[in-house]
């Protein structure tokens, strides 16, 4: 469950105070999310999302998230805003937390996707890395390639070999093989590198939403499509790739941005990358999650399959290209 800081009708209430949305009618927790606390707050006049953000949000970011989520916006992408008070403020403090009152986007997210639904998807993702073409603040990947190493450092190797032998040492060769292996000359710009199927609204075949922008960053467009791929193109335990998606999902996307030659040839490369990086940051809370905790862990070797399988892939096959 995402809700790790209560907020009382009376505290949303006085929060609503500050802004002219109308008088608060309900306030529910929502479940779905492990960054930070979000409520499906519904007013007089319309329904919102109510964000308070936790410890792994860097405060520092959020203007970078806003004036993307505005660039995007402006340019007609199906992203959320974040809505003014009276001041023309659009950051808050609740309870000693950051906050933001955020539009609320109408859809469903889907656990089993459709071909059509994947190409729509991969059509919405080219369409926003067209649209920030013009958009010039730049923030480094936190989770990025030189980011993968330390952070298996500070997992237990132990830990890691309980959940199946032999894992240890081979992220390490994996650690040691994309970085020698990353590519540095791809067109890179700012991307979201999180647009799992929980964080894309439907409404019918349609994207009617992209939410949840807290990962964003600058990154290779192609690393960004990669994640994408890796989150949608296989069953849930990673144990099944399913080709129909992963192909409708690239292309879709090839109908609006037509990738380099050098992006398709390091695509599995770069899906390999992908899936380390979900591995070990999963991996790092499945160790590090207190019993009790609110966050339900997330078993990190899904993505350790979805790596075996990208390890024998070659751009041919995922791009439906005959040999």
């Amino acid at each position: 469950m995402a809700v790790y800081t209560q907020v009382s009708a009376e505290a949303a209430a006085k929060l609503l105070a500050r802004y002219d949305v109308g008088k608060l009618v309900s306030l529910k927790g929502i479940a779905e999310g492990v960054e930070n606390s979000n409520y499906l707050l519904e007013t007089e006049r319309a329904r919102f999302i109510l964000t308070l953000y936790e410890s792994r949000v860097d405060p520092a970011d959020l203007p970078y998230f806003h004036n993307l989520l505005a660039h995007l916006h402006k340019a007609g992408c199906p992203v959320p805003r974040f809505i003014d008070d009276r001041q023309g403020n659009w950051l808050q403090d609740l309870l000693g937390k950051k906050a933001c009152l955020i539009e609320f986007l109408p859809g469903i997210s889907v656990s089993e996707p459709t071909p059509i639904q994947a190409a729509a998807v991969g059509k919405s993702m080219a369409q926003m890395h067209k649209a920030v073409g013009g958009f010039s603040e730049a923030k480094p990947n936190p989770l990025g390639q030189e980011s993968w190493k330390p952070l298996f450092e500070r997992c237990d190797r132990a830990a890691a070999e309980s959940l199946l032998p032999g894992l240890a040492d081979d992220i390490a060769r994996e650690c040691d093989w994309l970085e020698a292996n990353w590519p540095s000359d791809l067109p890179k710009h700012a991307v979201h590198t999180d647009l799992f199927p929980d964080n894309v609204l439907f409404r019918g075949d349609a994207v009617g939403g992209l939410i949840d922008f807290y990962f964003a960053c600058t990154d290779f467009r192609a690393f960004d499509l990669a994640v994408t791929h890796a989150a949608w193109s296989f069953s849930n335990d990673g144990k099944s790739y399913l080709a129909d998606i992963g192909l409708a999902l690239l292309q879709g996307y090839g109908e609006v941005i037509q990738l380099s030659d050098a992006e398709k040839q390091t695509f599995a490369l770069l899906a390999r990358g992908a899936s380390l990086r979900f591995l070990l940051t999963r991996l790092y809370d499945w160790i590090n999650t207190p019993a009790g905790a609110l966050v339900t862990r997330k078993d990190p070797l899904a993505f350790y399959r979805r790596l075996e399988f990208y390890r024998s892939a070659d751009a041919a096959s995922l791009f439906g290209v005959e040999q």
